[in-house]
């Protein structure tokens, strides 16, 4: 960004310490400016909060945890943050100045750089992030515009304003903060990011260094984070075939979509790319581990798998040949009875045993029935947000229960449109075995129409929006042709007008714009008095500008002129133009050299009443001149003023 002269921090002693010099760079939250530490003598940058947000405690709060995140880094690779403050209205923090471009302006104006170059660089980023993330800090917005590459050669990652703590990945849910091409998939359905998002974002940047290209592209912010979460990132070599295989395998590394395949943190992708600059090639790198694949045995062709012999059983006892024959017939009653008896504990132990294995099959089938079967009971399982209609049932198939025919459909501003919101029942609750399991799936973000306040009085215009499902924001006072008091329009941030589309998404929040009445009539005031009236409404009298004027008397206001910021008053300058009177009319100086019809007839052209005071006869007054002028000639008088022509012999 130019260095601006104009802005009211520029010149100012902050803290009693820090001199402000130029703006250098404008952000979401922040203003950034060059500034000397008089306490130090040194070239600092001087980070300020908008003022707007200085009254938010949110935002102020935000800012606050940036500095003391920020403050436990001290590596080279990262911009130090050197002292942090506030004043009534401003808060500040003081940073290390490093003169430098970005990344994203040296991609401009080269396209793409080339791998040893960009290897270079993505060792600088790593080395920097490690000690973020050994410190906790995840930075959540790693792009180019966030990297400075210093006149000096050094290289050094900027703005940890998004940073977070590691542990504290609780999704917020209601905006996704950086930028969306490097949005990690986690991010984009969950808002939850830790260090391997910044691993992702990584590899994204990578991926745009060799190529010249952001993978994802779309007209739409919701159409590229669609390809984050369900894409995966293309091999840049399909695009530059001369990129080498080792900077495919990292960028698919980095960029894989279930983050528990990407490098834990940043220290374990920095011990990869230093063994890449190394051009090792051993094949225990790393790279085995970079893209999962299945594994499947496969068997030694010259390789015989003998089963050993198995000596055949031998029969105990005498051969069956050897045993002699019985004659029943021959047997006495007491043995035939012995044999009876015998015979039905044979009986009775086959029944038992025939029991046995019924109630043995009836009870494993009563296991699995009760268990793996229809009868048993099941979890209804966790499943991401966001995930895939397909998917969602799968989950659900796989632990034994249906997803319902009937699906719901939610407005979501989180979720993106046919992603999965919930389950009904939710997750964990226990349920026999193909129980229907209702989807509820987003329906993405819900579309109003725009609020119609034009003629709201300003107490109900709260109440108007939020009934419509709005929010209503802090109102803006506007000079207008309605009634004081009545709202007039509604703004959305950046000064959008409400009426400038036709829908606008459930919850956004509206200023609404409320009339303070017409802009006040200096016409026909002198300046005291018009400053007196600017004064009242929070202007001021800008630059005077005099005119003459036939209608306006000498010293009254003919006109003003409101800039288009002065409707909203807050000191605005109003410049007046104030009549000087009637116009000046000069005399002809050659008057007296025309005869004396001429010179009369000259004077009443210019607009002035004249008198001729003679004694010439008429027929010789074509050959006469005037012996004088009252007022002499040359002289500038108003406009319509008596003029008296003499001639006399």
């Amino acid at each position: 960004m130019p260095a601006t002269h104009d802005d009211p921090l520029t010149g100012r002693l902050v803290d009693g310490r820090y001199q402000v010099g130029d703006r250098i760079a404008r952000g979401g939250m922040a203003t950034v400016y060059v500034a000397t530490d008089l306490r130090l003598d040194r070239r600092i940058a001087l980070k300020v909060m908008h003022p707007h947000l200085a009254d938010d405690d949110q935002f102020r709060e935000r800012f606050i945890q940036e500095a003391r995140q920020a403050a436990r880094l001290a590596h080279p690779n990262v911009v130090n943050v050197l002292d942090q403050g506030e004043e009534p209205g401003l808060a500040y923090l003081a940073m290390e100045h490093v003169p430098s471009i970005t990344l994203r302006d040296l991609l401009l104006e080269r396209g793409r750089i080339r791998p040893a170059q960009a290897l270079q660089v993505l060792e600088a980023v790593l080395a920097g992030l490690s000690a973020a993330h050994r410190a906790g800090i995840v930075h959540r917005d790693i792009k180019p515009e966030n990297v400075l590459l210093a006149h000096d050669g050094r290289i050094k990652i900027a703005d940890f304003g998004l940073a977070r703590a590691a542990t504290a990945n609780t999704a917020t849910g209601k905006a996704l903060l950086g930028t969306i091409a490097y949005l990690s998939p986690e991010l984009v359905t969950r808002g939850i990011a830790d260090a391997r998002s910044d691993i992702y974002a990584v590899g994204i940047m990578l991926f745009e260094m060799l190529t010249g290209k952001q993978p994802y592209t779309g007209e739409q912010p919701l159409q590229i984070a669609y390809q984050h979460a369900h894409e995966q990132v293309p091999s840049p070599s399909s695009l530059e075939p001369s990129i080498p295989h080792e900077l495919d395998l990292l960028v698919h590394w980095s960029t894989h979509k279930d983050p528990n395949l990407r490098p834990a943190d940043a220290s374990e992708m920095l011990d990869e790319v230093g063994r890449i600059r190394a051009g090792e090639r051993s094949t225990t790198s790393a790279h085995t581990r970079m893209l999962p694949v299945a594994a499947t045995a496969v068997a030694d062709a010259e390789t015989t798998v003998v089963e050993p012999e198995r000596a055949a059983p031998r029969r105990g006892g005498i051969a069956t040949g050897d045993l002699p024959s019985l004659d029943t017939g021959d047997v006495p009653p007491a043995a035939r009875a012995l044999q009876r008896k015998a015979a039905a504990r044979r009986r009775r132990g086959v029944v038992l045993l025939v029991l046995v294995l019924v109630l043995a099959l009836v009870a494993a089938g009563a296991g699995w029935w009760l268990n793996a079967g229809p009868g048993g009971q099941t979890t209804v399982p966790e499943i991401a947000v966001g995930t895939s209609e397909v998917d969602a049932r799968a989950a659900l198939e796989a632990a034994g229960l249906v997803g319902a025919d009937a699906m719901q459909g939610e407005y979501s501003a989180d979720v993106l449109a046919d992603g999965l919101i919930r389950t009904d029942p939710a997750p964990g609750a226990e349920l026999p075995r193909g129980t229907e399991v209702t989807l509820v799936l987003s329906l993405g973000i819900e579309m109003l129409p725009a609020p119609q306040l034009a003629g709201v009085a300003e107490q109900d215009a709260a109440s108007t929006l939020e009934s419509a499902g709005f929010a209503a924001t802090s109102t803006i006072d506007v000079f207008s042709d309605e009634q004081a008091g009545t709202v007039v329009n509604a703004w959305a941030d950046g000064g959008v007008a409400a009426t400038s589309q036709e829908t606008w998404p459930r919850g956004t929040a509206f200023h609404p714009v409320v009339s303070r009445g017409q802009q006040p009539n200096l016409v026909g005031l002198d300046q005291p008095n018009a400053q007196t009236v600017l004064a009242s409404v929070g202007l001021t009298l800008g630059a005077v500008t005099p005119e003459a004027s036939r209608e306006v008397p000498e010293g009254q206001i003919i006109r003003a002129s409101y800039p288009a910021e002065a409707q909203y008053g807050s000191g605005v300058a109003v410049g007046v133009v104030v009549s000087s009177g009637l116009p000046q009319v000069q005399i002809p100086a050659d008057i007296l050299d025309q005869n004396i019809p001429n010179a009369v007839a000259a004077l009443e052209a210019l607009g002035f009443v004249v008198t001729l005071d003679t004694n010439v006869p008429g027929p010789l007054q074509s050959v006469a001149r005037p012996t004088a002028v009252s007022p002499e000639p040359g002289a500038s008088i108003d406009e319509g003023s008596a003029v008296t022509v003499t001639a006399q012999y």
